[in-house]
């Protein structure tokens, strides 16, 4: 039988999401499951009979484990993660092709491949030295400012916070001075004025907003977004179309390169869901790191 490891966010989700409906429900589709709450201690342990493991949380949980895996050594044996995605945006497992019921994730992961997963690497900024997801100055570390502060009520359902974060976004991009962006990507200039750029991993960010559609986690290179001043009024009809429920095409500016240099200026930048405060126009080096990581993902979506 396939013995895998259950790391389970238990604040994720609802009172369908808990420990003992997760285990009953992956044993009953036939996986000798082991069980580790994140809240706990002891679930960076990691037994060597495992054949893979199980994040059952949001973007957050994914890059806490990934993070310990990350730092497993050379000779130890890693494990390829398969995911149940409960959190609110669930952005990585929406680009990984990984939706529906927990019942349909569960039993494709008997016939899954495995998908590599590059990881960004982030040179002289040491409380962030990678990231899955993304990596950006501009528009949305304001955003992420603006949600740890808003109302609770406003946040209490994942649709809710969607569409909270989407008006929240929409007045940021209204307010929004443009900034003076020194970027250089692969040895190739592409500076500008700009109200976000944005080095993506996968293909949407934040309120599952799509700024990278093509973008592949396993392919050695970056999507890097960009949003320039000419283009302010227009991101925001597109984000506006978005919160009155209508999707209309947005074609992003999207150059695809390996390595970047970026300096920007303004002061906060995020790497994933941490917000980080630099020195104005601290030149910061990301690298591509191919395929660190392994996803279990449903063969139609290779």
């Amino acid at each position: 039988m396939t013995k895998v490891k259950l790391l389970h966010n238990p604040a994720a989700g609802d009172e369908g999401h808990g420990k003992d409906e997760l285990l009953s429900l992956i044993g009953s589709l036939g996986f000798d499951c082991r069980y580790a709450s994140i809240k706990k201690k002891d679930w960076k342990e990691f037994e060597n009979d495992l054949n893979f493991v199980i994040v059952a949380g949001g973007d957050g949980t994914i890059k806490k484990i990934a993070k310990q895996l990350l730092k497993r050594k050379v000779l130890e044996k890693t494990f390829p993660i398969a995911l149940l995605p409960l959190g609110t945006a669930n952005n990585i497992g929406k680009t990984l092709g990984i939706t529906g019921d927990k019942e349909g994730i569960i039993a494709s992961w008997k016939n899954a491949q495995v998908k590599n997963y590059d990881i960004g690497r982030i040179y002289n900024i040491e409380e962030a030295p990678f990231f899955l997801e993304s990596f950006g100055y501009g528009v949305f570390p304001y955003l992420m400012q603006e949600i740890k502060n808003a109302d609770k009520n406003l946040l209490d359902t994942p649709e809710k916070k969607k569409q909270t974060a989407l008006e929240l976004l929409h007045k940021i991009i209204l307010a929004y001075e443009p900034k003076q962006c020194k970027l250089e990507l692969d040895g190739t200039d592409h500076s500008g004025k700009f109200i976000l750029a944005e080095i993506m991993n996968i293909k949407s960010i934040g309120p599952n907003l799509i700024l990278s559609p093509e973008g592949d986690v396993g392919d050695g290179k970056f999507e890097v977004v960009i949003v320039d001043e000419s283009d302010k009024e227009k991101f925001a009809s597109y984000v506006l179309n978005k919160i009155n429920g209508r999707e209309e095409p947005y074609s992003f500016n999207t150059i695809k390169a390996k390595e970047v240099k970026i300096s920007w200026d303004g002061t906060h930048v995020h790497a994933d869901d941490k917000i980080i405060k630099l020195a104005k126009s601290v030149e910061v080096t990301i690298s591509i790191q191919q395929g660190l990581l392994e996803f279990l993902v449903p063969q139609k979506h290779l």
